[in-house]
């Protein structure tokens, strides 16, 4: 699969790898532009470019956003219009500033400035070292650790639940995008590594 990826920081650049080791083709990009990724991109190997935000953005079949979420705003509605997008990005005011969301969550936000992409929220909950050391893909599904899925299209977010059991995690979806709010900076899950089957055990005790 092609994979565009806008943000090359700590996610940005660790999923990445994980995409590139499990065979698909990544177009990483950030608001530096090509020239700043060289380093990156010789580590990452000959199934990794170097792009500008926009060819990353018309490369992906599908595209992760991995940027300071007071930025989001500038992500291009129109190269990624009918495109799955994965919104990796959190909000913290200490760093972004005061942002009226108007009673959105933070992805249903990134989803209202991207009207005609299919937007999906996920990768943002754990934290970028156990994302770069904690994937098991010959372990069995109820002993990897999860990676939390919410969204409105049900054949994106399948295609998102495949990339993340590719590169060795499991995924847990929470159903439609609003439910992302559980997901948010601040809650039970988020910041908190834990297997498959110690998720269904807690979710049993979240209210959607």
């Amino acid at each position: 699969m092609d994979i565009g990826i806008i943000g090359s920081g700590n996610i940005g650049s660790t999923a990445a790898r994980h995409f590139v080791d499990a065979g698909h083709d990544v177009a990483i990009s950030n608001s530096r532009g090509p020239g700043s990724l060289d380093a990156l991109v010789d580590d990452l190997g000959p199934n990794a470019r170097a792009a500008t935000v926009e060819d990353a953005a018309a490369f992906g079949d599908v595209v992760l956003e991995a940027i300071p979420f007071a930025e989001y705003e500038s992500l291009p509605a129109d190269a990624l219009a009918n495109t799955t997008v994965i919104s990796a990005s959190n909000y913290y005011p200490d760093r972004d500033g005061e942002i009226d969301l108007d009673g959105l969550t933070e992805t249903e936000a990134v989803a209202e400035h991207l009207p005609d992409a299919r937007v999906i929220k996920a990768f943002n909950t754990m934290d970028y070292e156990t994302l770069r050391d904690e994937s098991r893909p010959e372990a069995d599904p109820a002993d990897r650790l999860v990676l939390f899925v919410a969204g409105d299209d049900a054949l994106a977010k399948a295609t998102v639940v495949g990339l993340i059991e590719d590169i060795g995690f499991a995924a847990v979806d929470l159903g439609r995008l609003t439910n992302g709010q559980l997901m948010e900076p601040g809650s039970r899950i988020y910041g908190e590594p834990m297997t498959l089957t110690e998720a269904e055990s807690l979710l049993e005790n979240l209210t959607f």
